[in-house]
């Protein structure tokens, strides 16, 4: 158990530290406002501290620098920045461009979360296969060809075009959407083609005619491919961080940004709250001296994917944490309106 004084003196190190990226001396936290202690008394407690394992002493410099396990107690015990009303408009302003599809909002909040920080920001989308289908529209473009269009209860709008089998005319393309849409909505995407194939046979060889050559079209709409879901933004700013002036961590940090899979692993939507996850507490190498920030966003109170900003452990906490919260509040409620909107 830290004492106040040391828990006071860890705090101001991981503070200047954050700021300067540069190790901290004792002269340096005794001249800081409200401290009060004497750069001898500093120098034992930050012995003590590096001892207990909460402080690194980097090479053979007189200063410290905070241990993964320093930056864990103090997230543990921070209280993030609270958002005022002026800081909730200048965030607002942010969101003037108008958005009225999902993939849009996400690829702008990415951005927008990359610019405030300073640091990469990774959103998981939500998973297509997982979505409830909430409409099914085909369009006739020419010929016979068409778009299918499946709407789904996360907003998401997956479309694609479809070659229309010889002899199906557009009003039996009628019937069968119609059909489709009264037995399917509300059932996941992934088990779409099951359903038909279970349950709808014998309703679509009453209702429709040239049923045969209807599978070859019923195969191409509900064909529901894993799209990507990672969205990345910020890369570039990371690699402005001092910590990244090396380039062999620049080089696992771009591997690791191709690995969707991995990254859809680290941002597994998770219940409500904020998660920080700090260097090895990732439990992937690449990433071992980096922390990830993530909040869940919701639609309908069901977490669907997943908002984080990955830095480095020298991270600005309370603001990326505060942030974090705000927006992933902020998009569920936006994601939400552009679902009812729909």
């Amino acid at each position: 158990m830290l004492t106040e004084r040391q828990k006071l003196i860890l705090w101001a190190i991981i503070d200047d530290y954050i700021l300067s990226a540069e190790p901290v001396g004792s002269r340096t936290i005794s001249k800081k406002e409200g401290v009060g202690f004497s750069a001898a008394t500093i120098r034992n407690e930050m012995a003590d501290l590096e001892e207990m394992g909460f402080l690194e002493q980097p090479h053979t410099s007189a200063g410290r620098i905070p241990s993964q396990k320093g930056y864990r107690f103090y997230v543990d015990h921070l209280t993030p920045r609270i958002w005022k009303k002026e800081d909730i408009i200048a965030l607002h302003k942010h969101y003037a461009t108008k958005i009225d599809r999902v993939e849009q909002a996400i690829q702008h909040t990415t951005s927008i979360l990359s610019q405030l920080t300073n640091y990469m920001t990774i959103i998981l989308g939500p998973q297509l296969s997982e979505s409830k289908l909430k409409h099914l529209q085909i369009v006739p473009l020419f010929d016979r060809t068409a778009v299918s269009i499946l709407v789904t209860d996360t907003g998401h709008v997956h479309q694609q075009r479809v070659t229309v089998p010889e002899g199906v005319s557009l009003g039996t393309i009628e019937k069968l959407v119609n059909l489709l849409n009264h037995r399917l909505n509300g059932l996941p995407l992934g088990s779409l083609k099951q359903v038909v194939e279970r349950e709808l046979s014998d309703e679509l060889t009453k209702h429709v005619a040239y049923f045969e050559n209807l599978t070859v079209l019923l195969d191409q709409i509900l064909r529901t491919e894993q799209e990507e879901r990672v969205y990345t933004s910020g890369a570039t700013r990371m690699l402005n961080q001092p910590e990244f002036q090396d380039v062999e961590k620049v080089k696992s940090l771009l591997d690791l940004i191709e690995e969707s899979d991995t990254i859809v692993q680290l941002l597994k939507p998770q219940p409500v709250g904020v998660q920080v996850k700090i260097g090895y507490e990732n439990h992937i190498e690449s990433i071992n001296h980096c922390s990830i920030i993530s909040a869940s966003y919701m639609i309908n109170g069901e977490p669907v994917g997943t908002i984080g900003v990955l830095g480095p452990t020298r991270m600005d906490y309370g603001k990326v944490i505060g942030l974090i919260d705000f927006l992933a509040k902020d998009f569920s409620v936006r994601l939400s309106t552009l679902y009812d909107g729909e």
